[in-house]
């Protein structure tokens, strides 16, 4: 669907089709916007809404069909994302957290291990940030692993965990790669395997369940941990492989941000065509100052989707012409998510502050949305470090990139 054509309304619920996950997605927005408030107030996504999502494999969108997912682009996945974010920015956040997390695990390990971990629909993987204070400790057939990992966005749905850390020698040493560089490995395991500990408490996107959870000496074999984003060791090479975990996720991520501020925008402009301030003379929708903000702030939108799925579209491209991404593209990439991000988070602060008292309000709708803008703004893929890497390349200044 061309950009211009989503407005600045919710889009109608459309014909449902099997082969159309997009327009399934926004199908789900009213849902989505009538369940968010119990999302907020459980810390976790509901059971009407998970079962919506697993009915039609939203937790398996990028995985390949061999084993039951959908193989769908990545163009399509950020128009998902952007369209589950309209209704509810915690359910889109988890949709984007739990199918690349469950995209880059799969593709490293052996194709069997991966039907067995993700071919079930109900299948969902979650896992925190890499933690470096342990290690996984080699021993015969795996490794043994302890430690504790937090933002595990989706933790409370899922069925599996995994936990990123560097390799030690049985000895306890730091393992050493070919390079003689140490190394991580990412582990799979049951969710039983380990403590959760339902400690999410958060300013928003508190739907997602971000909880911590720990591991104490737990034996992970060597079938159900991977090195990834070492392309050499891919079993699955698919063109959408060829792009690091880190860009996959930022673009889930920028296209959440974007569904944010388009639902905040669908919101004040549905204010605006009914309210007068007090300090008002006229109607907010007669209000010249008003008329022209909700059309800055649709350029504003539409631009950057149109910048972010040309991106998207130039990087599957050269993916499937080449295999492979060269660095100007990586960093082209990285340039248009970082970007959008940052952008349309101003659109949502603007719309926000457009709507006055009323937004303050938990009665109405801005209040959470708008805290869920903020804390999607605070994630690392919206650093504005990633831009100064960026605008290093561009300028020739020699560099180690990091999250492309």
């Amino acid at each position: 669907m061309p950009a211009a054509e989503l407005g600045t309304i919710a889009p109608a619920r459309p014909a449902i089709s099997p082969a159309d996950p997009v327009s399934y997605a926004r199908s789900l927005i009213p849902l989505l916007d009538a369940s968010s408030e119990a999302h907020e107030r459980a810390r976790e996504l509901c059971p009407e809404v998970l079962a919506a999502l697993h009915g039609r494999d939203m937790f398996r969108l990028l995985l390949p069909k061999r084993i039951g997912g959908g193989d769908h682009s990545l163009l399509e996945f950020s128009q998902i994302c952007e369209a589950l974010a309209i209704g509810d920015p915690s359910t889109a956040w988890c949709i984007n957290q739990g199918n690349v997390s469950a995209l880059t695990a799969s593709t490293y390990l052996a194709p069997d291990v991966a039907g067995q971990l993700f071919g079930d629909r109900y299948s969902a993987l979650a896992w925190g940030a890499r933690h470096g204070k342990t290690f996984a400790i080699k021993a015969p057939g795996g490794y043994r692993v302890s430690g504790r990992w937090d933002f595990a966005s989706g933790s409370r749905h899922a069925t599996m965990l995994g936990a990123h850390l560097p390799v030690a020698e049985a000895d306890g040493t730091p393992a050493k790669d070919e390079h003689g560089r140490g190394y991580d490995v990412t582990v799979l395991f049951p969710k039983e395997a380990a403590r959760v500990l339902g400690d999410w408490s958060s300013m928003g996107l508190r739907g997602t369940g971000s909880d911590t959870y720990e591991l104490h000496d737990l034996f992970v074999p060597a079938g159900h941990a991977c090195m990834r984003d070492r392309f050499e060791l891919r079993q699955d090479l698919r063109p959408i492989t060829a792009i690091t975990s880190h860009l996959c996720y930022a673009i889930g991520f920028s296209s959440t941000a974007l569904g944010t501020a388009q639902g905040m925008l669908n919101r004040y402009v549905t204010l605006a065509q009914g309210k007068q301030a007090r300090a008002g003379a006229q109607p907010m929708a007669e209000n010249d100052a008003v008329q022209r903000e909700i059309a800055e702030h649709t350029a504003t939108l539409r631009a950057m989707r149109a910048y972010l799925h040309g991106t998207i579209r130039d990087v599957i491209a050269e993916t499937e012409a080449t295999g492979s991404l060269v660095m100007d593209s990586r960093m082209a990439l990285r340039l248009a998510t970082t970007h959008v991000m940052r952008q349309v988070t101003e659109v949502s602060v603007a719309c926000y502050r457009g709507a006055g008292t009323t937004a303050v309000l938990e009665a109405n709708p801005f209040e959470r949305r708008f805290r869920d803008a903020l804390c999607i703004s605070q994630h690392l893929q919206a650093t504005p470090w990633h831009l100064e890497m960026v605008g290093r390349h561009l300028l020739g200044v020699e560099q180690k990139p990091n999250f492309v």
